[in-house]
């Protein structure tokens, strides 16, 4: 009979926690988003979304530098962020290659955006440093020297993670 008790006590405890660490720290964590992401709404939104994923876990009572929890969490999520942008722009940019009056049909919008989501979910399969190699080379179109040295590898890490992510997003090729 003791179980109920101790779990509303425990629920309370988590709840109070949460509560208090969102009043110190959503300011601040979105001050230090928007200064990575220039923007005060993607700031906000990304802000929320790492407290969503804070209120998420099973058991806060270990969390002893919630910060510094916040601050790994709001990273991630900013890179992903980013990566989004990254293929929103492809795609963009590719839609601007088309010839004019040629607008996409409602499949080929479809298609593409699976293909993108597709891709995405492959990407985020890989390490850091693959997927900023593949992004770099593929969207960026840097050359192989250039993108070792921004990432502080050899070349032939570079060709092996470009090889990685191909494989990854193409695996029949």
């Amino acid at each position: 009979m003791n179980a109920a008790p101790r779990s509303n006590e425990l629920l309370a405890l988590r709840n109070a926690f949460l509560g208090s660490e969102f009043k110190r720290s959503y300011g601040w964590l979105t001050a230090a988003v928007h200064r990575l992401v220039g923007s005060r709404n993607d700031a906000e939104d990304l802000a929320a979304s790492t407290f969503t994923e804070l209120a998420a876990l099973d058991d806060v009572s270990h969390i002893r530098q919630p910060r510094a929890l916040l601050t790994t969490i709001a990273r991630r999520l900013t890179y992903e962020f980013w990566r989004r942008r990254d293929l929103e722009r492809a795609w963009l940019a590719e839609l601007a290659l088309r010839p004019e009056g040629h607008a996409a049909s409602a499949e080929e919008v479809c298609m593409t955006v699976e293909e993108i989501v597709r891709i995405d979910a492959a990407l985020a399969t890989l390490s850091s440093k693959a997927r900023e190699a593949f992004i770099l080379s593929q969207f960026e179109e840097l050359g192989y020297a250039e993108i070792a040295q921004r990432l502080g590898v050899s070349v032939s890490m570079v060709r092996k993670y470009v090889a990685q992510a191909l494989a990854a997003c193409w695996p029949a090729a």
